[in-house]
């Protein structure tokens, strides 16, 4: 059994985007093959969530056999807030989602909790914060990784929740009605006719959100959740590896470096968008960040379980490339030295 705690707050830390050209690719690379590794695991996985699971985070949680929850724990998908796009597989999770809560999810970064999470089936259950210490000792007791042994011991901890009444879930209609439609000024301009609606306030917060989002973010985020719809893991896995290195290279637009610049750096709240408006937003040069690269440059994801270790980072092209350059460079300063 593989038993995964998290007490605090677990993020899909982007820091690292503030480095140059694909110097963070290895850690893109190794991350997105082991989010395949985690949604294909054999053996019984647990993820005890009591806090904070957000993005790429998120990702050590929603795959999980039981992923088990608390009052406590807070979710969401917010990368579009800052210019990024819904990754680690959540291209796959949030096109299964029921109707079209995936679309509003990863378009507007709303955040579920626990009760929620059960009932949209991102996770298997709930156990109040006061019972999860003991349920994670028995569960580290039980010295077995058998699914119906850990199931049971889960259940006697766990109970039967229903989202609030002003849960966001029993909205779905509203949601379906707006976040079905074919592009992101569609979809604003149906929530601005649902919002003059008797009972739908809740729509003004989520209209201001959207608003002030890259626009750009929002059309590449809608796309991939779009085309999650007719892929299989594997290949929203390479769809994102495709579009975070083409975001981290800038390919089509900075949206991202301004919104973590104007979101956790200068903390001023005010990113400048460019393009700064969707009618400014070229789709053509959307297709650039989806297409394909180079075969011996995708993301090699393990096309089946006798071969499932294969495409690790160290043997792909990109860890050739790098042992090249650093062959070259330490070529390069022995020859500087010797002249010296």
């Amino acid at each position: 059994m593989c038993l995964i705690i998290t007490k605090g707050s677990v993020f899909h830390d982007h820091k690292f985007s503030f480095w140059t050209e694909d110097s963070c690719l290895e850690v893109v690379y190794r991350y997105y093959w082991l989010c395949h590794h985690i949604e294909t695991y054999k053996k019984t996985q647990v993820a005890l969530v009591h806090g904070i699971s957000m993005g790429g985070g998120a990702a050590l949680m929603v795959p999980m056999k039981f992923s088990v929850v608390t009052e406590k724990t807070v979710f969401a998908t917010p990368e579009a807030s800052f210019g990024f796009h819904t990754d680690c597989g959540f291209s796959y999770s949030h096109s299964c989602l029921p109707g079209h809560l995936g679309e509003f999810l990863a378009l507007t970064g709303a955040r579920l909790n626990g009760k929620e999470l059960v009932a949209a089936g991102l996770a298997t259950h709930f156990v109040s914060s006061e019972k999860i210490v003991e349920l994670e000792k028995r569960l580290i007791s039980l010295n077995s990784g058998d699914e119906n042994a850990v199931r049971s011991v889960i259940e006697e901890f766990s109970s039967e929740v229903k989202p609030d009444e002003d849960s966001i879930l029993n909205k779905q209609s509203v949601i379906d009605e707006c976040f079905s439609k074919n592009s992101i000024e569609e979809i604003i301009k149906s929530l601005e006719a649902e919002a003059n609606k008797e009972g739908n306030g809740w729509i003004a917060t989520v209209l201001k959100g959207m608003k002030r989002t890259s626009p750009t973010a929002l059309k590449i985020v809608l796309r991939s959740v779009r085309d999650g719809r007719n892929e299989t893991l594997s290949e929203c896995l390479k769809k994102e590896f495709r579009l975070t290195m083409n975001i981290l290279r800038s390919t089509i637009s900075e949206d991202m470096y301004e919104g973590i610049r104007a979101l956790t750096v200068d903390k001023d709240n005010a990113p400048k968008w460019d393009p700064p408006s969707l009618d400014k937003v070229d789709d053509g040069k959307l297709d650039l960040v989806f297409q394909p690269f180079e075969k011996n440059l995708e993301l090699q994801i393990p096309e089946s379980e006798a071969c499932r270790w294969a495409g690790k980072y160290e043997n792909s092209a990109y860890a050739f490339q790098i042992g090249q350059y650093k062959t070259a460079w330490v070529l390069l300063v022995s020859e500087l030295d010797a002249t010296l």
